[in-house]
């Protein structure tokens, strides 16, 4: 196949997972080299969760260099003239952040089973996450966090906290047309990607 070409922000997302990651990096003052991150594209962890129930949707990227862990939210301009100063994400997007990042902190990739985590940890999780409860064993949920949160962390050269998981939110815009956002979320970095010498009649090449 000699070209595949991808619609809208999902498209765009995978675009910038392949083409811009130093851009990302570079925002962070991260030093690590392209070739020693590892990105995980559009990873599930359930659809549409509710008040009290464990899934908590899905991100757009969980990207992963030597030093930080950027958990990555994704908009765009809709190939429209876009002017607003602010773009603020829904709670749910923001308490997937917030879920996730626990976990992130708490897991430990000893852990034999899932069992043991949900034993030592399951009171604290309900106390720092009040709407949500944690992954039951054998779940799907708990296999993909299970697969995930220990793949970041023997990625990364130091043991994970609050101080290296990063918040982003990658905007994606035609300078010819739009201006990126100057605020989000608190806790949140907006990074503009500028796709416009890259489009090809509305589609980009992946």
């Amino acid at each position: 196949m000699s070209e595949i070409l991808g619609y809208g922000e999902d498209a765009l997302t995978l675009w910038a997972l392949k083409h811009h990651i130093s851009k990302i990096l570079e925002e962070f003052q991260d030093k690590t080299p392209i070739s020693e991150c590892i990105a995980f594209y559009r990873p599930s962890f359930g659809r549409h969760g509710k008040e009290g129930s464990s899934i908590f949707g899905e991100f757009d990227a969980i990207l992963a260099s030597r030093k930080n862990i950027y958990l990555i939210e994704s908009k765009w301009d809709n190939l429209s003239e876009f002017k607003k100063e602010d773009i603020i994400l829904r709670k749910e997007q923001t308490v997937r952040h917030e879920v996730f990042s626990w976990y992130l902190t708490h897991w430990n990739k000893d852990y034999s089973k899932w069992q043991s985590f949900i034993k030592k940890y399951q009171k604290d999780f309900k106390i720092e996450n009040e709407n949500k409860t944690i992954a039951p064993k054998g779940s799907l949920l708990s296999r993909n966090l299970e697969f995930i949160l220990t793949k970041l962390q023997e990625h990364c050269e130091s043991s994970l906290s609050e101080a290296n998981i990063r918040n982003v939110l990658l905007f994606f815009y035609d300078v010819e047309k739009s201006k990126p956002p100057t605020k989000t979320n608190k806790g949140f970095k907006t990074i503009p990607i500028d796709y416009s010498k890259e489009i090809k009649s509305n589609f980009i090449a992946l």
